[in-house]
């Protein structure tokens, strides 16, 4: 079959914004992979980011490594970003991608009340969170047909005190400094997805009445002053990268903002506290955020603020022109590639986010660049449950 070739050249156009110094716009988007026991890193995860990087990715962003915060952990397979141990495995990581030609920023996380208490090794502690809404309690608010199918979800977070938000501000603030200290580009703040800082910005999750709950001004005051540490920690040429969301891991309908005016009252704040580069985090990148704009969520992050954005969801996946959304017999979408250069190409998105389709395909950018989408291999969801190993050798 011949795939008609799209214009793909703007992907593969160099980018930089401070520390970043990227040879293309194509980044793998972080996922989380669960391979590091007790928070050390396996020993194949280099040779697995750095395929990637090899196959042609310009930036790598790690999956979700915590802070050294006692209820930071989603399990105790996810990777710390914390201890000599942990971070002597990231710097090893840092090395390989380097040496096969990308850039390399970890992701820092904190999963405040959605934490796996059943999966981590102080279960016994509570988890902490903006307010004491668990995330069973959250999904039926939205009125989804079932609460989250984990007994850690029943569980009740205590909400944060002045101390708790002072520590784990400067454990991310800590985590930062030693991503810089281990020769990292940049670094990346998870604040989506329904963990804590987005468990502060989302009205549904923040019940409070102090300066940190309320109205958005109060709502973005804790993330704010996390970038503004985080800034302070790396100075002022050390690119920070935000992630943020307007779904949840336990609601794929929330909403964070409604209007345009509503996300700049979010965004700007943290902008002006340090961030650099806004990845946003949607299911199928093509669908245009609000009503009148053919926007995505990244291009209005950028119209906002004025700062670089990354958009992400689905990128070779599914398809915008195909009914139903998706690939007839087939988990590739060679379309959509084009609408995300497009984008790039009129200035509304600066980098592209791509996922699952970078698990199946190390080489993706590669292939891709060379228009070899016939060599592209469809998306396998058993590869969450292989070996990193297993799942580059099929």
């Amino acid at each position: 079959m011949t795939i008609r070739q799209p214009d793909l050249e703007a992907l593969f156009q160099p980018f930089a914004c401070k520390s970043l110094r990227l040879r293309n716009r194509t980044v793998m988007a972080p996922m989380t992979r669960m391979f590091a026991p007790d928070g050390v890193l396996a020993g194949e995860v280099d040779a697995y980011y750095a395929r990637r990087a090899a196959g042609g990715t310009g930036l790598i962003v790690s999956e979700g490594t915590v802070i050294g915060h006692p209820v930071s952990h989603f399990s105790s397979t996810v990777p710390h970003f914390y201890g000599d141990a942990a971070l002597e495995r990231w710097r090893s990581v840092v090395a390989a991608i380097h040496a096969a030609g990308g850039a390399f920023v970890p992701q820092l996380w904190h999963t405040g009340s959605s934490r796996r208490r059943n999966l981590v090794s102080n279960p016994d502690v509570p988890s902490v969170s903006a307010s004491d809404l668990s995330e069973a309690e959250l999904s039926a608010s939205a009125g989804s047909n079932a609460a989250p199918p984990h007994d850690h979800a029943h569980l009740k977070p205590e909400p944060m005190t002045d101390a708790d938000i002072e520590a784990v501000i400067a454990a991310f603030a800590d985590a930062a400094r030693a991503a810089k200290a281990i020769g990292c580009d940049g670094v990346a703040i998870h604040g989506a997805h329904g963990y804590l800082i987005d468990q502060f910005l989302w009205a549904r999750s923040n019940l409070r009445e102090d300066r940190y709950g309320g109205d958005i001004g109060n709502r973005v005051r804790f993330g704010a002053e996390l970038i503004a540490a985080v800034r302070a920690a790396v100075g002022p040429d050390f690119a920070i990268m935000f992630r943020f969301s307007q779904w949840k891991s336990h609601d794929y309908g929330a909403r964070l903002a409604e209007t345009p005016a509503e996300l700049e009252r979010i965004l700007g704040p943290l902008a002006e506290a340090g961030v650099d580069i806004f990845d946003a985090s949607t299911r199928r990148f093509w669908q245009p955020e609000f009503e009148g704009s053919p926007l995505n969520l990244a291009g209005w992050a950028k119209a906002l603020t004025g700062k670089a954005a990354m958009t992400v969801g689905s990128v070779g996946l599914e398809s915008p022109f195909t009914p139903g959304g998706r690939t007839p017999g087939s988990a590739i979408a060679t379309d959509n590639v084009a609408v995300a250069a497009a984008m790039v190409e009129r200035g509304e998105v600066d980098l592209i986010g791509v996922g699952r389709a970078l698990i199946a395909n190390p080489d993706w950018a590669d292939r891709v660049r060379e228009g070899a989408f016939d060599r592209l291999r469809p998306y396998d969801a058993r590869g969450h449950r292989r070996t990193l190993e297993q799942i580059d050798a099929e």
